[in-house]
């Protein structure tokens, strides 16, 4: 009996199937006896890494997203732009406060309609910053902030940072009402306006990414997971709320030293929370900037003093 003479051979037909390998054993006069399919461990490689790839698209899409909801009237924004007009209903009063924070929703989720080349600048820069930060995340928290002791100091931090962004305007409009001080009364009134402002646009990304906590799933990051619940990690409300405020702030009283004093505290709000693996970086990242922009824009549309 004359013995097999085994080697391989891909047709074309199964060529056309990346996925596998294709042995087919034939004997010496070419009779075709099998053909099978071997799985390829290079090949099997392949869609793991295009999953890799494409982890950042939701990512990506929601830093869009909060970057066009959070720009309403951009050209406003910039610290040398002419004032908008506005009358007396327009004013940071108590009064005028639920009718403004209702008109502040209309011009942030209507504001994508009036995106274009002049005012896109930021959107442009937002999406590559949070698309850089996206292929990083799952990195950087597997390989940092690991100390349990770490992130309970942390957490507390970031919460007592939060809060004072929030007692401050509040504590401004007190003084302003007990001493009849306009400008602080204003200042507390944007500084919650802006706060309320920035958690109702937040609350709408976090319901549409729903977004894995660090803390889940060895820290992957995966969006849309419906299991998250209310508890989505994209984007960061401590780092909005914060940012919102902080922007009122330095823009009423905009001294260096009040600069330097908000966005340092601003700033130890974004890192904390990272550190205390609440949030990923890019979460951060978009919370603070969408809270920066709607701060100053509350701060543009109704400031008078």
């Amino acid at each position: 009996m004359t013995q097999d003479t085994r080697f391989e051979y891909v047709t074309p037909r199964l060529a056309a199937q990346p996925a596998v390998r294709r042995r087919a054993i034939l004997t010496q006069d070419d009779k075709f006896v099998t053909a099978s399919r071997v799985p390829n461990p290079v090949a099997s490689e392949e869609p793991m890494k295009m999953r890799f790839l494409f982890r950042p698209i939701p990512l990506v899409l929601a830093g869009a997203l909060a970057i066009s909801v959070a720009a309403p009237c951009q050209q406003s924004q910039l610290p040398d732009a002419p004032q908008p007009e506005g009358g007396p209903s327009d004013a940071a009063t108590v009064r005028n406060t639920p009718r403004n924070i209702l008109k502040d929703q209309e011009a942030i989720w209507t504001s994508p309609a009036h995106l274009n080349g002049s005012n896109a600048l930021g959107s442009v820069a937002l999406v590559l910053a949070t698309a850089v930060l996206a292929t990083t995340d799952h990195q950087v928290m597997t390989s940092h902030f690991q100390d349990k002791s770490l992130n309970d100091h942390a957490s507390t931090a970031s919460t007592g940072l939060t809060g004072l962004f929030i007692g401050v305007p509040a504590l401004l409009f007190g003084v302003g009402e007990l001493r009849h001080s306009d400008q602080a009364a204003e200042t507390g009134i944007m500084g919650g306006e802006a706060i309320v402002d920035s958690l109702a646009v937040n609350e709408v990304m976090k319901g549409i990414s729903l977004r894995e906590r660090p803390s889940v799933d060895n820290a992957r990051g995966k969006f849309f997971q419906t299991s998250v619940g209310m508890n989505s990690s994209f984007p960061s409300n401590h780092a909005v709320v914060a940012w919102s405020s902080a922007a009122v702030l330095a823009s009423e009283y905009p001294g260096a030293l009040t600069q330097i004093t908000v966005y340092g505290l601003a700033t130890g709000v974004s890192l904390t929370r990272v550190m205390a693996r609440e949030h990923f970086p890019s979460d951060v990242l978009v919370g603070s900037a969408v809270g920066w922009m709607i701060g100053r824009y509350v701060y543009h549309r109704h400031q008078r003093y």
